[in-house]
């Protein structure tokens, strides 16, 4: 079960400096196997309730995102992974992503490289 905000940085909060939409959108192409209410997508996204609200509105305007099913009185959402657009953010997190992860291990792998002798 998730606890807190589900990423300590994804790959588009990096490109786009810590938005808050680029928070929910990391969320939800991470996760995108499963739905959730609006509370869990605002605190697993690290950003305020009052925010994800409008935010979630804005992006069910534009049909990235969509209503599920209802659990109680919450109403649960996920990527509308039918939409090309969504196909195309999914694509790009995972470059993003993979971007990321190759700097990381060059970094690594220059840090831990013994250094070449070019004695005779």
């Amino acid at each position: 079960m998730l606890e807190g905000k589900a990423l300590e940085q994804g790959p588009l909060e990096r490109l786009f400096n810590g938005s808050a939409l680029a928070q929910i959108l990391d969320f939800l192409t991470t996760f995108r196997e499963w739905d959730y209410s609006k509370s869990d997508i605002a605190k697993h996204s690290g950003v305020s309730f009052r925010t994800a609200l409008s935010l979630l509105e804005k992006l069910e305007a534009l049909d990235l995102i969509k209503q599920t099913r209802r659990v109680g009185r919450a109403q649960m959402y996920r990527l509308n992974l039918d939409q090309e657009a969504v196909k195309a953010l999914v694509a790009l997190t995972h470059e993003l992503a993979m971007i990321g992860a190759k700097q990381v291990v060059g970094e690594e792998a220059k840090a831990e490289a013994p250094l070449i002798s070019t004695g005779s």
